[in-house]
């Protein structure tokens, strides 16, 4: 016999539609959606998602560089967030981030990650599967001395991801950050560092009209890649 702690699954209230029921209704990629031929796709899948992100900053896609990272621990427990992609370069995708936060952690005690770039508005994702390494000193340097002063001071000025103790204590610990920063224009916390994606595998996924999606795989076999269509 099964048995419910509150409530069976997707049950209906009183007066409301299930959430099941909403989400079912809600359109799927109302608009245009761009032509996307397997056929045609460069052998090499870093130059298709060099194609595709062009296409989307052509398209004024909102945030093309906004990528979901996931990680795991060494115990296999995962955890994904939100964050941007900095470049992409022969070897591989890169993004930054404190080696102290919890991604930095997962990443230090299993250095492999998934990537997935997502474009609503063009019915377009890219999966990306590979093994992590962290950049150069000075990569790591020129990035965060990059970003907006703020976004300095708030990396430097506490643990990410950690608790809070308080709004006074945040507001004086962002004004010393600041402080710093003004004094020191070239700081640089040392635990700020740049990752590289190696990837191992692709996948382009395109929503299609006459065949709901297209989706194609690249894969790493000795120094080239390999492709192939995959079920929808």
């Amino acid at each position: 016999m099964q048995v419910y702690v509150t409530s069976p699954p997707y049950a209906e209230s009183m007066n409301d539609a299930s959430w099941r029921d909403r989400l079912r209704e809600l359109p799927v990629f109302a608009g245009d959606l761009p032509e996307f031929d397997p056929d045609a796709a460069p052998a090499d899948p870093l130059v298709l998602l060099e194609e595709w992100l062009a296409s989307a900053l052509d398209a004024s896609v909102s945030q093309p560089h906004a990528m979901t990272l996931a990680t795991a621990d060494a115990m296999g427990a995962p955890s994904a967030r939100t964050l941007l992609l900095k470049d992409i370069t022969p070897q591989g995708l890169w993004f930054a981030t404190l080696a102290t936060s919890p991604k930095g952690r997962d990443l230090t005690e299993n250095p492999r990650a998934a990537l997935l770039l997502y474009w609503r508005e063009q019915g377009r994702q890219v999966r990306v599967v590979g093994s992590v390494e962290t950049g150069h000193r000075a990569l790591a340097r020129a990035d965060f001395l990059a970003r907006h002063p703020n976004a300095r001071a708030i990396a430097a000025a506490g643990v990410q991801s950690e608790p809070i103790p308080g709004e006074a204590e945040y507001a004086a610990a962002i004004r010393e950050a600041r402080e710093r920063i003004e004094a020191e224009p070239d700081f640089v916390p040392e635990s700020w560092q740049t990752y590289l994606v190696r990837p191992a595998e692709f996948e382009f996924w395109q929503a299609a009209r006459e065949r709901d999606q297209l989706r194609l795989r690249y894969r790493l076999e000795g120094i080239g890649w390999t492709r192939d269509l995959l079920w929808p």
